[in-house]
């Protein structure tokens, strides 16, 4: 009779599940990427609280190989993937986010997502103190330090290449002109292990009933 009862719990989804194949054809991932990032999700999502739900601090250590403590880049990041804004993570929201920093995820994505990252207050522009916070929290998240007129000088000729009208902000258009012009200013956009997501982790990887047709050649 216990074996009875443990039976729907060992087949429970995890919440926010979607389909493989429904996800894989709305991101940069495959099926059997997806596939591997839900038994991912599952180990991240039990790692510390053990509800099924991906926490802030579960989410930094796995993402960020770091437990050390707070972080305005990592917050800024989890904020962005709770999509739900409700202090968790589910599956979906965890995957279509991931894509984000897909290699091979357009570069238009990574532009949007990397303005809302500096967005800080959510105005819809990209201010100077907001550009200077997040300048340090990137250096910090590198192990860099710098001093406090390196950091300055590094606001002001960001703020002169991209503020094109003048007005001390930089709005999604400037933004997106000096991105192109400046393409390494997206470097932290992308999480090289997610290129081969079923290889970085090879014991997540399950066999697909499903056809591998993300779009995205390998």
């Amino acid at each position: 009779m216990g074996c009875v009862s443990s039976s729907p719990r060992r087949s429970r989804r995890a919440p926010g599940y979607e389909e493989p194949a429904v996800l894989a054809s709305q991101t940069s991932f495959t099926v059997n990427e997806v596939e591997a990032l839900y038994e991912l999700y599952k180990k991240l999502s039990y790692s510390i609280f053990k509800d099924g739900l991906i926490h802030k601090e579960e989410f930094q250590l796995a993402l960020f190989r770091t437990s050390k403590g707070p972080s305005l880049f990592a917050d800024r990041v989890f904020d962005l993937f709770d999509l739900k804004r409700n202090g968790v993570i589910e599956f979906g929201e965890f995957v279509r986010s991931l894509s984000i920093f897909h290699p091979k995820a357009p570069e238009s994505d990574k532009t949007a997502f990397a303005f809302k990252l500096y967005d800080l207050r959510g105005t819809g522009y990209i201010e100077k103190e907001e550009l200077r916070e997040m300048v340090v929290a990137l250096l910090d998240e590198s192990d860099l330090c710098i001093s406090d007129s390196a950091v300055e000088e590094i606001v002001d000729n960001t703020f002169s290449q991209a503020d094109s009208n003048g007005d001390d902000r930089i709005d999604p258009k400037e933004w997106e002109e000096f991105v192109k012009k400046n393409p390494a200013s997206l470097r932290n956009m992308s999480l090289p292990y997610l290129q081969d997501i079923t290889t970085a982790f090879p014991s997540f990887v399950m066999h697909s009933e499903a056809d591998d047709y993300s779009g995205i050649s390998k």
